[in-house]
């Protein structure tokens, strides 16, 4: 039943992001809906690796809001760069220690940090990120740690 319907949300997905409603189309939707459950399903099948999604839905609301507004600000300040030659790039390489206790809280933690422009998360070590800045500023590091308890306030407590 759960793999029926997430055909039907595929295939509205589908017709939703084409715009067009040709019968070509809409049996290619079909076709592809279909095989993507089928290549999941057998792939499940094999190494039965499962993600659990355990996270607040509201507070993950909440921080998907706050973080538009931080990709806003962080907009802003790359196109200052840009667009005045005379502003020092103060390129930074540093170390983001992150708290999440889930493999999900890290990966949207790290997304999260390359999602805002001028900043991407280059590797992923026990504890910590590295992570590379366009404009390094001592505020960079209460940001990132502002970020890091955003994410894990989204996160439920991991079930034994």
């Amino acid at each position: 039943m759960r793999s029926i319907i997430t055909v039907f949300i595929f295939i509205g997905l589908w017709l939703l992001l084409s715009g067009v409603y040709k019968p070509l189309t809409i049996g290619l939707g079909v076709l592809s809906a279909v095989i993507v459950i089928f290549v999941t399903k057998r792939m499940d099948s094999i190494d039965g690796d499962r993600l659990t999604i355990d996270l607040k839905p509201v507070a993950f609301l909440k921080y998907i809001i706050w973080l538009l507004v931080e990709i806003a600000k962080a907009n802003w300040t790359v196109a200052k760069v840009i667009l005045t030659p005379s502003l020092p790039i103060r390129q930074h390489l540093f170390t983001v220690p992150y708290s999440q206790k889930t493999d999900l809280g890290q990966v949207i933690f790290a997304n999260s940090i390359t999602l805002t422009p001028g900043t991407v998360s280059v590797e992923t070590e026990p504890g910590h990120f590295l992570v590379h800045a366009l404009v390094y500023t001592p505020d960079t590091m209460e940001e990132l740690g502002e970020m890091d308890r955003q994410v894990s306030a989204i996160e439920q407590e991991p079930k034994p």
